[in-house]
């Protein structure tokens, strides 16, 4: 118990601590994403509606208006789909679709792009430059058409039906390896500083083997920077799972992630219901600008030379 106390003290004066305390858009954003992501991954305990279980679904209530206009009801307070689901229960099942692609493909891309960058930046020679190549060339492709080329490639290699089964997985790929050039220019970058350390020198002369100094000696001392550019990188993930859902090529509508809510909802955006596309998409917006607010102060934060 003490000890849980000494590290609760610490947390209170550190540095990180009181910059947040007194950041008041770190701490609305923190408020928004908490809530967000309680609402997402525990929806079954929030919402009495279930848009995936067809026995409680009516379609004599699909098309309803949210409940503050004429027509609403009062049980479905953004109103439902052409199904007669819920649109605040849809929502936040899609949502949580989002944010575990997002997070999977961000983690995979940060575990790629780090590896290669901290190995390239330590061992340098023609492998740093067979590493930095494929970086500039890859970055000189859009992520989301590297992602499209990636996703196509795999609906030619396998059937459609397998596609289905696996097309989470193969937008987490799509995804992450499109990601990892930006992961891997930063701890580069940040390991050729660190490398260059007395502490790294002390570890070599004495025996220590290189990938114990890559991992467990320089990789702790190049987070910062790696974090930063994760915790923005997520926001992009997530809109480019959207994008890609958008575009009819991300999970199937049988498991609908914000993207594919927005692309379905657009149908009946100029038949007068409006809601079905426009509150999946403000939800994006809500999420994706939370999290580029609070990866601006992590890196204000943890990279104060960055400061304007």
């Amino acid at each position: 118990m003490d000890r849980n106390i000494i590290t609760w003290d610490r947390i209170k004066d550190s540095d990180i601590y009181h910059s947040f305390m007194k950041s008041p858009t770190a701490i609305v954003s923190s408020i928004i994403l908490f809530i967000i992501f309680f609402c997402s991954f525990f929806v079954e305990l929030i919402t009495p509606y279930n848009p995936f279980d067809p026995s409680s679904l009516s379609l004599m209530e699909a098309f309803t208006p949210p409940s503050w206009t004429e027509d609403g009801l009062a049980k479905f307070i953004l109103g439902t789909d052409g199904q007669g689901r819920d649109m605040l229960s849809t929502i936040l099942y899609g949502s949580r679709i989002s944010l575990i692609v997002g997070f999977s493909a961000i983690i995979f891309s940060l575990i790629l792009g780090v590896g290669l960058g901290l190995t390239a930046g330590y061992f340098g020679g023609k492998y740093e430059m067979i590493v930095m190549r494929l970086t500039d060339v890859q970055l000189t492709v859009p992520s989301i058409l590297m992602a499209l080329l990636v996703d196509g490639i795999a609906r030619g290699l396998i059937s459609r039906e397998i596609h289905d089964e696996m097309a989470i997985y193969v937008l987490i790929f799509a995804i992450g390896i499109s990601e990892w050039p930006q992961f891997a220019r930063v701890s580069r970058a940040a390991t050729l500083v660190e490398k260059n350390k007395d502490y790294v020198s002390a570890s070599t002369i004495i025996g220590v083997s290189n990938l114990i100094i890559m991992f467990k000696h320089i990789l702790p001392n190049i987070l910062r920077p790696v974090l930063v550019i994760g915790t923005i990188g997520l926001a992009l993930a997530i809109i480019a799972e959207s994008t890609l859902s958008f575009l009819g090529v991300g999970v199937p509508p049988t498991t609908p992630s914000l993207g594919t809510l927005i692309r379905l909802g657009n149908d009946f955006l100029f038949s007068g219901e409006w809601w079905i596309t426009f509150f999946p998409a403000i939800f994006l917006v809500i999420l994706a600008f939370s999290i580029n607010l609070l990866g601006d102060w992590m890196r204000d934060t943890l990279n104060p030379r960055l400061k304007k």
